[in-house]
């Protein structure tokens, strides 16, 4: 099983909105794409100085799956609109 998480910090700007329509975006995903097995996206609540705004955690049968998912046209929507609202990322893949 292949676990992809990704961190995300919102530009100030319209944040509360964004982050709500990024959730719904994300969360449609899973019935969008056949290699995504599974999806989780949680909305930060602590906001403290580490923070970041949003989190996702998917999950994939095969690193293939993965890549498939990162090509996707509908994955690659949603991450077009992100690039335009957030200001940093973070990611991590790896294998259970």
């Amino acid at each position: 099983m292949i676990i992809h998480i990704v961190m995300l910090a919102f530009k100030e700007e319209n944040k509360e909105k964004n982050l709500q329509k990024v959730k719904k975006e994300l969360d449609a995903l899973i019935n969008k794409i056949s290699s995504l097995k599974s999806m989780e996206v949680g909305l930060d609540f602590m906001q403290s100085e580490r923070s970041f705004d949003l989190v996702l955690t998917s999950t994939f049968d095969t690193k293939e799956g993965l890549c498939e998912y990162a090509v996707h046209p509908a994955h690659l929507d949603v991450v077009k609109f992100i690039k335009e609202v957030t200001v940093e990322s973070k990611v991590v893949d790896y294998e259970k």
